[in-house]
């Protein structure tokens, strides 16, 4: 039984050809691309569009904002291995 069928969907020739290089770049065909967009829109039933750039969410851009700061503070505390890692956020 053949499940499959076929999808024609109008876009601008730029973005296609910008979304199979990167396609091809990441080793897949541009109808997997397609096919894992539509799944995830299924799935989450959610759709987000943009016209402008990524901006992070308030809660993110506080994140970012205090690791600034305590690297310009010379807080910041790093390099350390996984273990480390750990061990330091066990202590806090």
């Amino acid at each position: 039984m053949n499940t499959h069928t076929i999808l024609n969907v109008k876009t601008d020739k730029k973005l296609k050809a910008e979304a199979r290089k990167v396609a091809d770049e990441i080793g897949v065909p541009l109808s997997t691309v397609v096919n894992a967009f539509l799944k995830q829109f299924v799935r989450d039933k959610e759709l987000t569009l943009s016209a402008s750039e990524y901006r992070p969410t308030p809660y993110l851009a506080a994140l970012i904002e205090d690791a600034r700061a305590e690297y310009e503070a010379d807080d910041a505390i790093g390099p350390m291995s996984g273990k480390e890692l750990i061990t330091h956020l066990k202590s806090l």
